[in-house]
C-alpha cells in the first residue's frame, strides 16, 4: 500500500483544512464559502424556542410555560369551520401492520404497543363524533390479512379485540394486496349513501403481496374506496400510487404522511375522526337511482327489558334488555346498528343530533387585544361568560407587554430602544470571508434569503396571533369573552357558544312574558282568549 506524504491531523480546523486545498482556479473555494453561507442561512432560519423564554417581574418563567399551554389549546380547536357537505354515515376499515417491522423502538415503547393503544383512543374518538358509522379491524401478519374485529357500531367490542393483540407478538411480512382485498369485500355491501373508507398505519418498507397489487387499487377506484396511509418508516411508491388513484379530487399530501414521533402520530390519527368532505363522483347509469335519493329511511327504537332471557337478531345470545326494530320488532342488542332481519337503519335521536355540528360547525372565535379589552364599552367584562373565573389584570409595567418587550433592551436598569435589526444572531466570521462571500454571492441568492426570512417573521407572527395576550376569545356573533379553556370545550365537546344560547333563551323569554301581558290585559277587559265577551 502506498505511503501518504504527510500525516493526519485530527484537530485541524476549517481555515487550515481551506489553506492545505490546491485548486487550479478560485472556483472550489468559492462555491464551497456560498455552500457554507447557505447552509449558516438555513440554521438560522430554523426558530431557536429558547430565545422565545422570557422572565416576568418575580425572576420566573411562569407566564412563558403558561402562553406555550394557551397555544397548544388553541392550535387543537383553530380548525377550518367552512360547512361543508360531509358524509357522517361512514364506513371504515382500520388497517393494521402486524408483521416484525412493528417491533421497532424508535417510537416508545414500541410501534407495536404505542399503535394498539393509539388504535384505541381513535375508536373511542370515531364514535364520539361519528355515533352512527361502523369500523371494521384488519391486521397484516405472515404475508396475511388477519380479521380481528368485524363490521360493527360496537365501540367496546372493538377495543377489547384490540387489547387481545397485546399478548401477540408482531412477526412476519405483511400483504398490503391481501388486507386491501379482505377490506374492500368487507366494504362491498355498505349502502351508497354513507362512506367507504380505509385507514391503513403501515410501518414497513414492503409488501409481501401473492399478485398484481395494481389490480387491487383499480377494484378499489371502482367501488370507490378512499384510502388513507400514514407511514411509520419512509415513504414507500405504492403506498402513495394507493393514494393517488383512491383520492383523485384531494392533494395526496393530504392522505399520506409519514409519523415524525409520538405527538405527529396520534395527531395524524385523530384527525381521520373527522368526517371527510364529499365529492361529485361521475357516476354510471347502473348507479343513478342510487344517488338519486336524498333521503334515509331510519328507526328510533326504544329500550325494553324482558322478565325472562331472549335471544337477540345480531348475535343469537339470551339477553333480557335490548331495543325493538321499529319495523319488524326484532330484538338488537346495541345502537347504533343495522336490523339483521329488515336492514333497516336503528339508532338514537341523541346520536343523530351528535352527528348535526359536522355540517354546521361552530366558528373559531377570534383573540381580543388590550386596546379593545380595556375599552369603556368591554370594561365590565372582567369574568369568562361560561365559567365565571376572573381574566388577568391589565399590566401596568411595559415590561410585562410582549408587544414593547421586542423593540426595547434593558441596560442598568433603563429601558432603550434598540434597532434589532443590528443585533447580531449568529457568531461573525472573520472580515476577510465576509468580505470574500459578499463579492462572490449573487443578487438572486440574497433575494431568496430575504424572502425566506419574511416567511418565517410572517410565520412566528401567524403562531403569536393565536394565543389572546389579554386571555379572552370573543364570539363573533354574540360578542361576549371566554377564556381559554372554555374556548377548547365549547368547540370540541358543546360545539354551542353559552353565549348565542343564552341570547336565544332571553328572546324566547320576552316573548313569552309578551304574550302573557297580551292575556293579562284581555282578562282585564272582561275578554277570554277567544275574543267573546265574559
Amino acid at each position: 500500500m502506498v505511503e501518504s506524504d504527510e500525516d493526519y491531523v485530527p484537530g485541524g480546523s476549517d481555515d487550515d483544512v481551506e489553506a492545505h486545498q490546491v485548486t487550479t482556479s478560485g472556483g472550489r473555494a468559492d462555491s464551497s464559502i456560498r455552500g457554507r453561507g447557505k447552509a449558516e442561512d438555513a440554521f438560522n432560519a430554523i426558530r431557536r424556542t429558547w430565545e422565545d423564554v422570557e422572565e416576568g417581574e418575580d425572576g420566573t418563567i411562569t407566564g412563558t410555560i403558561d402562553s406555550l399551554l394557551q397555544q397548544g389549546k388553541r392550535k387543537r380547536t383553530l380548525k377550518d369551520t367552512t360547512p361543508l357537505q360531509r358524509g357522517i354515515i361512514r364506513h371504515l376499515i382500520l388497517i393494521i401492520d402486524l408483521s416484525a417491522a412493528m417491533t421497532e423502538k424508535d417510537l416508545r415503547p414500541t410501534r407495536y404497543l404505542l399503535t394498539i393503544r393509539y388504535c384505541q383512543e381513535f375508536v373511542t374518538e370515531f364514535f364520539e363524533q361519528n355515533p352512527i358509522s361502523q369500523i371494521g379491524i384488519i391486521g397484516m401478519r405472515d404475508g396475511l390479512a388477519v380479521r380481528v374485529s368485524d363490521m360493527s357500531g360496537n365501540p367496546s367490542e372493538h377495543i377489547s379485540n384490540l387489547q387481545a393483540l397485546r399478548k401477540e407478538d408482531p412477526k412476519g411480512q405483511p400483504s398490503l394486496q391481501n388486507a386491501l382485498d379482505m377490506a374492500r369485500a368487507a366494504l362491498f355491501h355498505a349502502p351508497s349513501h354513507g362512506t367507504r373508507e380505509i385507514l391503513l398505519l403501515f410501518g414497513s418498507l414492503l409488501s409481501s403481496d401473492p399478485g398484481d397489487i395494481h389490480t387491487t387499487i383499480t377494484s378499489l377506484v371502482n367501488s370507490h374506496i378512499t384510502t388513507t396511509v400514514i407511514g411509520l418508516s419512509a415513504q414507500v411508491a405504492i403506498c402513495l400510487t394507493l393514494v393517488k388513484r383512491t383520492n383523485p379530487h384531494s392533494n395526496p399530501q393530504k392522505h399520506y404522511n409519514v409519523a415524525l414521533d409520538e405527538v405527529n402520530y396520534r395527531e395524524l390519527i385523530m384527525r381521520l375522526a373527522t368526517p371527510p368532505e364529499s365529492h361529485t363522483q361521475q357516476s354510471t347509469a347502473a348507479d343513478d337511482d342510487s344517488n338519486k335519493s336524498s333521503l334515509l329511511m331510519m328507526g328510533f327504537p326504544s329500550r325494553v327489558t324482558d322478565p325472562k332471557p331472549s335471544l337477540c337478531a345480531c348475535h343469537s345470545r339470551p339477553t333480557t334488555g335490548g331495543y325493538l326494530c321499529s319495523r319488524c320488532s326484532s330484538k338488537v342488542c346495541s345502537l347504533p346498528t343495522t336490523c339483521p332481519a329488515c336492514s333497516l337503519t336503528l339508532i338514537l335521536s341523541t346520536h343523530l343530533a351528535r352527528s348535526y355540528h359536522h355540517l354546521f360547525p361552530l366558528q373559531n372565535w377570534t383573540t381580543v387585544s388590550w386596546s379593545r379589552a380595556t375599552a369603556p364599552s368591554q370594561k365590565h367584562k372582567t369574568l369568562c361568560f361560561s365559567c365565571q373565573i376572573p381574566f388577568p389584570p391589565y399590566p401596568t409595567t411595559a415590561t410585562n407587554r410582549r408587544s414593547r418587550d421586542a423593540g426595547d433592551a434593558t441596560v442598568n436598569g433603563n429601558t432603550k430602544k434598540v434597532n434589532i435589526s443590528r443585533i447580531p444572531t449568529k457568531p461573525a466570521l472573520s472580515d476577510a470571508r465576509n468580505a470574500e462571500s459578499a463579492s462572490t454571492e449573487p443578487s438572486a441568492a440574497a433575494l431568496l434569503r430575504s424572502t425566506q426570512d419574511d416567511n418565517t417573521a410572517q410565520k412566528r407572527r401567524n403562531e403569536d396571533q393565536t394565543v389572546s395576550e389579554s386571555g379572552r376569545y370573543e364570539c363573533g356573533t354574540c360578542g361576549q369573552f371566554f377564556c381559554v379553556d372554555c374556548d377548547v370545550f365549547c368547540h370540541e365537546i358543546a360545539h354551542n357558544c353559552p353565549g348565542c344560547l343564552s341570547r336565544e333563551a332571553e328572546t324566547i323569554g320576552s316573548k313569552g312574558e309578551q304574550q302573557q301581558s297580551v292575556e293579562v290585559a284581555m282578562e282585564l277587559d272582561g275578554l277570554d282568549l277567544d275574543g267573546e265577551k265574559g
